[in-house]
C-alpha cells in the first residue's frame, strides 16, 4: 500500500531515490524536502507547501540585503567621486571634464539597459570607457596635466560597473525571495544604508570637498538612491518575465532555490501539484510526464530549466488551464496535463503532444494540423470543428467517447472553393462515429512513394516484410493517387503491430527489391547487347536470322546445315543456338512446349563420367526442375529462365567453343538477374546460388 504522508510536516526530510509510487502527501508540509531521484508516479502532492525553510529564507534575504547595501556604498562611491571632480579647486577645469564625461557615461547606460536590458547596457558602457577614459585624458593633458582627472575618471567608471552588476542582482534576487513586498523592504533598507553612508561619507571626504560639502553629501545621497532604485527595477523587470534579463532572472531563481525542496531527476510521471505552492523548488530534470501543475502557486519562481515550463505562455496554461483563442504553434507540450482545460479556438499546429492528456478538454474549432500525437489522450474531449488535418495519431492515440458533430480535414479551403473536407460531408456525426472513422488510420501504415511505384519491387518487399513479421496479419486497404507521382499504400495492421518496425522493414526490403529489378534489368539489356554482337560476327555463317516485333523478347533460332561431300556418310551437321525465349505469333508462353525443348536439349548431354557425381546434365536438370516448381516468378521470368538452361544445355555439348562459351555466359547472367528480384528466403534463390557456380565451372566459364 503507497505511504500516507498526508497534513504531516515533513520540513527537511530526505527520501532521495525511494520508491513512493502513489504516495499521498496532500497538503504536507514540504519545505526543504529532498526527492531527488525518487520515484513519485501517481503521487499526490495536492495542496502541499514547498519551497525553502525559514532559515533558508531569512539568511537569503538578508545576503540580498548585504548586497543592496554593497550597492549602496558604490554608488555612494561614485557619487563622491563626481561630486568631488565638479568642486575640487585645484585642477579644476580637467576634474570638470572627467565629472562631465562620467555623468554622460552613466546616463547613456541607464538609457540603453532600460530599452536594450543590462547585458547591451554593460556592452555598451565598457566599449565607451575606452573612448571616455582617452577623451578625458586627453582633455586633462591638455589643461591641466593626466594624472588626477584620468585616474578619477577611470576610479569612478569601476565603480559604476560594480554598481550595476551588484544593484541588477540585489534587486532581482529580493523578489526572488520574498516577493513584490521583499522588493519595497529591501530597497528601503538600500535607501538607508546609502543614506547613512553618505552622511559618513561625506563627513570623512570634508577635508577634501570642503569649498562644497553640502552639494557633495546632496549630490552623493541623491545618485546613490536612484541607482538602488534603478538596480531595484532591473531586478523586477527580471522576475517579471522579461527576455531582456532572462539571464539575470535564471541566476536568480537558481541561486534562491538553494536549500529549496528539491525533486531534481524524480520521476513525477501523472503526480499532482494541484493547488501546491511551489516556490524555491528544484524540478530539473525531473520527468513532468502528465504532472498536473493546476492552480499551483508561485510556479514561475520554480527552477525548471528547459522542461515545458520554460515557456511563461506554457507554464501559464498548465496552471489556469484557459488557452481559449490563443496560439501554441509548434509549441512543446510534450507529456502536458490539460485535463479539463479550455482550448477552444487554439492553434495547436505543429505543436507537440505527444503523450499528453485532453481528458474532457474543450479542443473545439482548434486548429491540430500537423500536431504529433502519437500517445495522446483525448478521451472525451470535445473537439467539433476541429482542424486535423496530417495530425499524426496511431494506436496509442486514445480517442474514447470523443464528442464531436464534425470536423475538417483540410486547415485553408481547396483553391477557389470553400471546401475544407467536412466529415461528415453533411449532417452530424452520430455517438462513436468519430472513433470508427479514425480506426482504419489507427490500424495502418501508410507507405508513401513520391516516384511512382515499381510494383515488382513492392510485390517482393511485401512478401518479404511479412515472412519477417510472421503471425502479423497484413492486408492492402487502398492505394491512393495523390498526383505528381506520389503514391500513397495503405497497409492493414492488427492493433497490437509494431507499426514503426513494419515501416522500416518494408522501406528497407523494398529498396533492396528496387535494386534488385534494377540490377536485372541491367543485365536483360547487357545480355541483348551482348546477343547482338555474338549474330552481328555470325553473320557470314547465318543463313537466317529471326528478330522479334519490337519491344518483345527476342527469340533467335539458327540452322547451320554444313555439307560434307567428301565423307563416306553424308550426315547433317546442324547446330541450334537458342537464346531469348519462343513465342507463338498470337504473344502467348507456352511454358509445355519451352520446358519440353529443354528437357530434349539436356537429354542430348551424356551423363556423368563418375558415379555418385553429377555432371552438367544432372546439374541442368536439377535446375530445369526447380525452376519449374518455383512460384515466385511469373510465367513470362519462367520462361526467360528456361530459355537460359537450354542455352546452358547447348553449350554443354560443346563448351569450348567461343560463341558458344559467350552465349553461356549471358545465360549465366541473366539467370542471375532472376533470381536477384526474389526473395533472399525462396528455396530458387538457394538451389541457383548452388547450382549456377558447379555449371560455370564444369563450362569453363570461370
Amino acid at each position: 500500500m503507497p505511504p500516507d504522508y498526508s497534513g504531516q510536516n515533513l520540513q527537511g526530510r530526505s527520501f532521495k531515490s525511494q520508491n513512493l509510487t502513489g504516495a499521498n502527501f496532500r497538503n504536507a508540509d514540504i519545505k526543504g524536502a529532498n526527492f531527488t531521484n525518487a520515484i513519485l508516479k501517481d503521487a499526490d502532492f495536492t495542496g502541499t507547501k514547498a519551497g525553502l525553510q525559514r532559515p533558508w529564507t531569512i539568511g537569503l534575504l538578508m545576503s540580498s540585503w548585504l548586497l543592496s547595501g554593497i550597492s549602496g556604498f558604490f554608488s555612494i562611491t561614485f557619487g563622491v567621486f563626481v561630486a568631488y571632480l565638479f568642486n575640487t579647486e585645484a585642477q579644476r577645469t580637467a576634474n570638470f571634464i572627467a565629472g562631465i564625461v562620467c555623468l554622460i557615461v552613466m546616463l547613456v547606460f541607464w538609457i540603453i539597459t532600460i530599452y536594450k536590458g543590462l547585458t547591451t547596457g554593460l556592452g555598451t558602457i565598457a566599449f565607451a570607457f575606452a573612448f571616455a577614459f582617452a577623451f578625458a585624458f586627453a582633455g586633462a593633458v591638455a589643461f591641466t596635466g593626466a594624472g588626477t582627472g584620468a585616474f578619477a575618471f577611470a576610479l569612478a567608471f569601476a565603480v559604476a560597473v560594480a554598481v550595476a552588476f551588484a544593484g541588477a542582482f540585489a534587486g532581482a534576487f529580493a523578489v526572488a525571495f520574498t516577493g513584490a513586498v521583499a522588493v519595497t523592504v529591501t530597497v528601503a533598507v538600500a535607501v538607508a544604508v546609502a543614506v547613512a553612508l553618505t552622511v559618513a561619507f561625506a563627513r570623512a571626504f570634508a577635508s577634501a570637498v570642503a569649498v562644497a560639502g553640502a552639494f557633495a553629501v546632496n549630490f552623493t545621497g541623491g545618485f546613490a538612491v536612484v541607482f538602488t532604485l534603478f538596480s531595484a527595477y532591473i531586478g523586477w523587470r527580471s522576475l517579471a518575465g522579461n527576455e531582456k534579463e532572462a539571464w539575470v532572472r535564471s541566476f536568480a531563481i537558481a541561486f534562491a532555490a538553494t536549500g529549496g525542496t528539491s525533486f531534481c531527476n524524480a520521476d513525477l510521471t501523472d503526480a499532482d501539484f494541484t493547488g501546491a505552492t511551489l516556490k524555491n523548488t528544484d524540478l530539473r530534470k525531473s520527468n513532468l510526464t502528465r504532472t498536473r501543475f493546476y492552480e499551483a502557486k508561485k510556479l514561475d519562481f520554480a527552477r525548471v530549466d528547459n522542461s515545458i515550463l520554460a515557456k511563461g505562455d506554457i507554464l501559464n496554461l498548465l496552471v489556469t488551464g484557459n488557452g481559449r483563442g490563443k496560439s501554441y504553434a509548434a509549441a512543446n507540450l510534450k507529456g502536458a496535463n490539460l485535463i479539463g482545460a479550455d482550448l477552444k479556438e487554439a492553434n495547436l499546429k505543429d505543436a507537440d503532444i505527444t503523450e499528453a492528456t485532453f481528458q474532457g478538454t474543450c479542443l473545439e474549432w482548434a486548429n491540430l494540423t500537423l500536431a504529433q500525437a502519437v500517445g495522446t489522450n483525448f478521451t472525451s474531449a470535445q473537439m467539433t470543428g476541429a482542424c486535423v488535418e496530417a495530425w499524426n495519431i496511431e494506436s496509442t492515440t486514445k480517442l474514447d467517447n470523443v464528442d464531436c458533430r464534425f470536423i475538417y480535414l483540410l486547415e485553408n479551403p481547396k483553391p477557389e472553393t470553400d471546401d475544407r473536407e467536412r466529415r461528415p460531408s453533411s449532417g452530424d456525426f452520430q455517438r462513436g462515429e468519430f472513433t470508427k472513422l479514425f480506426e482504419e488510420v489507427l490500424n495502418t501504415v501508410d507507405l508513401i512513394f513520391r516516384d511512382g511505384i515499381d510494383w515488382k519491387a513492392f510485390v517482393n518487399a511485401f512478401q518479404t516484410v511479412q515472412d519477417q513479421n510472421e503471425g502479423t496479419d497484413l492486408a492492402l486497404q487502398s492505394i491512393e493517387n495523390k498526383g505528381d507521382g506520389v503514391v500513397v499504400v495503405k497497409v492493414g495492421v492488427p492493433v497490437d503491430a509494431d507499426k514503426e518496425k513494419i515501416h522500416s522493414d518494408f522501406t528497407q526490403n523494398y529498396q533492396l527489391a528496387l535494386q534488385a529489378v534494377e540490377e536485372k534489368y541491367k543485365a536483360v539489356l547487357q545480355a541483348k547487347d551482348e546477343e547482338i554482337n555474338f549474330h552481328r560476327q555470325q553473320g557470314g555463317k547465318i543463313q537466317e536470322m529471326i528478330i522479334s516485333l519490337a519491344n518483345k523478347p527476342i527469340d533467335v533460332r539458327v540452322d547451320n546445315k554444313v555439307e560434307n561431300k567428301n565423307m563416306i556418310n553424308s550426315n547433317d551437321s546442324s547446330r541450334n543456338i537458342n537464346v531469348g525465349r519462343d513465342f507463338k505469333a498470337t504473344g502467348t508462353i507456352n511454358l509445355g512446349e519451352i520446358s519440353g525443348a529443354v528437357t530434349n536439349t539436356i537429354n542430348e548431354l551424356p551423363p556423368s563420367p563418375e558415379p555418385g557425381k553429377p555432371g552438367i546434365k544432372e546439374l541442368l536438370t536439377q535446375l530445369q526442375a526447380a525452376i519449374e516448381v518455383d512460384t515466385n516468378l511469373n510465367k513470362e521470368d519462367k520462361a526467360d529462365a528456361l530459355e537460359q538452361v537450354k542455352a546452358l544445355a547447348e553449350a554443354g555439348k560443346n563448351p569450348q567453343e567461343g560463341a558458344i562459351k559467350k552465349a553461356a555466359k549471358t545465360a549465366i547472367k541473366i539467370l542471375k538477374g532472376t533470381i536477384a528480384s526474389l526473395p533472399s528466403a525462396t528455396k530458387l534463390v538457394e538451389q541457383c546460388s548452388n547450382l549456377l557456380p558447379l555449371i560455370s565451372n564444369l563450362l569453363g566459364l570461370g
